[in-house]
């Protein structure tokens, strides 16, 4: 159930980059770092230092050789990998376009960022 979840979100994600008007995939690529450091500033509500902290995890857990599921158990050894490459990539592209719409409004003055 989880890994179709996870799919689903990937599939969302990326019917939510080819909509036209909004970011396409490589601009939310290039919006990670500056998401990533105004969120540890705590200038952008949307990603917490919980939430990086969750994706770090990830990250780590992706290049790290201790593993849930041991890779020598073929499929399921990957599968869980995966299910976290795809929960991983999916939050950031889906978040780093909330986060361009949130930096376009402070840009342009329509919302007032935090203090």
């Amino acid at each position: 159930m989880a890994k179709v979840n996870r799919a689903a979100a990937v599939w969302r994600t990326y019917q939510e980059v080819s909509q036209p008007g909004t970011p396409g995939l490589m601009k939310r690529i290039g919006a990670i770092p500056r998401m990533v450091r105004a969120g540890m500033r705590g200038d952008y509500p949307g990603m917490g230092k919980g939430k990086i902290g969750l994706m770090a995890l990830g990250i780590v857990y992706l290049i790290s050789p201790i593993d849930a599921i041991p890779e020598f158990l073929l499929i399921i050894g990957v599968a869980d990998d995966f299910g976290v490459l795809l929960w991983l990539a999916g939050s950031l592209v889906g978040e780093s376009g909330r986060y361009l719409g949130w930096e376009r409004k402070v840009i342009t003055g329509t919302t007032v960022p935090p203090a």
